[in-house]
């Protein structure tokens, strides 16, 4: 993808997935960096007692991996590239410690009058069920 310029260099339709298996040591991490402790995510015994039985990943690490995914569909290009953020973001299932995630960033949409492309973010765990969703507003500088 290297050199291009213009969001005819993105067309709708173009996409990337990006995959990851979710670690302990990810979850861990992700707390130290956020301050995010929440018993939820690093507290095993706690988390028995709740609806999912065992720990689950942090929502916003599942966000950073939606960044990740943009940042890939948009590599190579020599000109700058803005992420203007992500909108209606949903966690619509828990991330369990070793589930294994397909993030998918899509090019849905083109607004040529002010230099921007959305794409539609969709993460999947790995028995295909959806775990995350989320729109993205990208524009070319």
């Amino acid at each position: 993808m290297a050199g291009k310029t213009s969001l005819d260099d993105i067309p709708v339709g173009y996409s990337v997935t990006f995959r990851k298996t979710i670690s302990e040591s990810d979850v861990y991490l992700f707390a130290g960096v956020t301050g995010d402790f929440d018993p939820i995510h690093v507290d095993e015994e706690f988390a028995k007692t709740t609806p999912y039985g065992t720990r689950v990943a942090h929502g916003a690490l599942v966000i950073g991996l939606m960044s990740t995914a943009s940042s890939m569909a948009t590599r190579g290009f020599s000109v700058g590239v803005a992420s203007l953020g992500f909108d209606r973001i949903r966690h619509t299932g828990p991330v369990f410690f070793g589930d294994t995630l397909s993030v998918t960033y899509e090019i849905v949409s083109h607004e040529r009058a002010r230099n921007r492309a959305a794409a539609r973010v969709t993460v999947l765990n790995q028995r295909g069920e959806t775990v995350g969703v989320g729109d993205h507003v990208l524009k070319i500088l």
